[in-house]
């Protein structure tokens, strides 16, 4: 058997390394040996609960979908790719059929199979992964393997604005500064939002949101939240909220901040429900669900190659894949301990 290692969650809180057998690429495929993988909030959301979506019975559940490495073997059929080539991945394999996927809007394939989640919660902290080749692609020289295990979350970012339509000289204001958040904030400014206010309830995330160019932010445990981003955006509220905690509090403190006719990006995966009260109804508020990402790496690699989009100023905790339990202890236990935090599996790799 190949040498290979991945890391499956035995149950909710606890990751084991096991041994496997290396795959080989088939046609269309390409072999990568993982460098990096960045840790996302499901990630964190599966080892403490086990994943969104339940397994079956007995079903080996991995985690982690924010892959960067090297193609070390290619399938039958692949031209645009070899061996030695720096990737990024991008996690989900739509079925390509459907007329979601037949109709450009492959992310809201409904037999998409996405990393780390239904229907084989095949997950990325493992050291060689099999993935096809036009899901793969290639790092300009000047990104990082780090930066690579990041363009999943800001193609995330990327895809929002871009589906929040026009945001040139209007006002828009980011509920949560964690990594989308605070992506998002930078992907708006490019897109000419006129003034951005970051909220979060932790001062250091709000210190990073002004130093990557947010004009105003607000901590929402502090005083009357609605009234102080008021001040800052105007009486009648934001042209655009951008809902990116995930979390019912924030998409009810969303709805009362964004103005009449705004429209309201509900971005972060919201647990349980979240109603809509009578003041979004009355005033035509656009309520907008965002979904992962769709055509979106190829612009959002060139927008970090270029310094637009700083992603490597984000991460500021660095993690063993050896010590991937205490990783994921630490990032339940002590979230505000960090930003974004990313496995280094091979640190051989460059």
């Amino acid at each position: 058997m190949s040498t290979n290692s991945k890391a499956v969650l035995d149950h909710p809180g606890l990751m084991t390394i096991k041994a496997c057998e290396r795959p080989t690429p088939g046609p269309g495929e390409v072999l990568i040996k993982i460098a990096r993988v960045g840790m996302c909030g499901s990630d964190m959301h599966g080892f403490k609960s086990g994943p969104y979506i339940p397994p079956q019975p007995g079903q080996e559940v991995g985690l982690g979908h924010e892959p960067a490495g090297v193609v070390v073997e290619v399938g039958d059929d692949v031209t645009e790719l070899k061996a030695g080539d720096r990737v990024c991945v991008e996690p989900g394999i739509p079925c390509y059929t459907c007329e979601f996927c037949l109709s450009g809007h492959y992310n809201v394939c409904p037999n998409v199979d996405f990393m780390a989640t239904a229907p084989n919660y095949r997950g990325a902290f493992t050291e060689y992964l099999v993935h096809p080749a036009t899901l793969v692609f290639p790092l300009p020289d000047e990104l990082s393997l780090d930066e690579g295990a990041l363009v999943e979350p800001a193609s995330v970012a990327v895809h929002a604005v871009e589906m929040a339509g026009t945001l040139l000289g209007k006002t828009v204001v980011i509920l949560g500064a964690g990594a989308v958040g605070l992506m998002v904030s930078m992907v708006a400014r490019m897109a000419g939002a006129r003034k951005i206010v970051a909220v979060d309830l932790q001062d250091s995330r709000l210190q990073t949101a002004r130093r990557l160019g947010a004009d105003a932010t607000v901590n929402s445990g502090e005083g009357d939240p609605v009234a102080r981003i008021k001040e800052v955006v105007g009486r009648y509220g934001a042209d655009v909220v951008f809902e990116t905690a995930g979390a019912v509090p924030t998409v009810k403190l969303g709805l009362q901040v964004v103005k009449r006719r705004g429209r309201f990006m509900i971005v972060g995966t919201v647990p349980g429900e979240a109603p809509v009260p009578f003041l979004a109804i009355n005033r035509e508020v656009t309520i907008q669900t965002v979904f992962r990402y769709c055509n979106s790496y190829p612009t959002t690699i060139e927008l970090i190659r270029s310094g637009a989009l700083r992603v490597s100023e984000l991460i500021d905790r660095h993690f063993a894949y050896a010590d991937i339990q205490h990783a994921f202890e630490t990032a339940v236990g002590d979230p505000g301990s960090f930003t974004k935090a990313v496995v280094v599996v091979d640190d051989s790799l460059k």
